[in-house]
């Protein structure tokens, strides 16, 4: 009988841990982009660390750790570094990760095409449409890309 009293308990804990679990998985994908003109990508978590190379504003990443005020993130192409997180903030953004990405004026392939953006282009999220996003590009121009063109959120 004692083993019975135990099942109603031993439910109630993995019902709650199952719910816990997408929150978990959340906190693990939590993008951001850079606040700031220039960000500069640090080796480690603190202004004493090198800084290997800069990114411009808007550009986004994922956050895979952390420590104090720093964030430890991974860019599209997988490359890693630290920022400093108050330089950060939660604008939306994407970069192009094919050689070229069109840009049209509704979103559809026979639309047509505004401007072309180019690898490591950094565009500004604006709205989601099923597979296309539409976008602002950082030299000003506004359009709709294909999502499968771009890496970001």
């Amino acid at each position: 009988m004692l083993r019975f009293s135990r099942l109603p308990a031993l439910l109630l804990a993995f019902a709650l841990s199952w719910v816990a679990l997408p929150s978990a998985t959340a906190a693990q994908t939590q993008m951001v982009s850079a606040a700031v003109k220039t960000l500069n990508m640090r080796t480690g978590p603190g202004q004493r660390y090198e800084s290997h190379w800069t990114v411009t504003r808007g550009y986004p990443f994922r956050v895979i750790g952390r420590k104090g005020d720093w964030l430890r993130v991974s860019d599209f192409e997988g490359d890693k570094a630290w920022v400093f997180r108050p330089m950060t903030n939660k604008t939306p953004h994407h970069v192009v990760k094919a050689q070229s990405a069109n840009l049209r004026r509704a979103p559809g392939v026979r639309s047509p095409v505004v401007k072309r953006a180019g690898y490591g282009d950094v565009l500004r999220t604006i709205e989601r449409r099923g597979d296309w996003l539409k976008v602002r590009h950082e030299g000003g121009a506004t359009g709709w890309v294909q999502r499968r063109l771009v890496w970001g959120w």
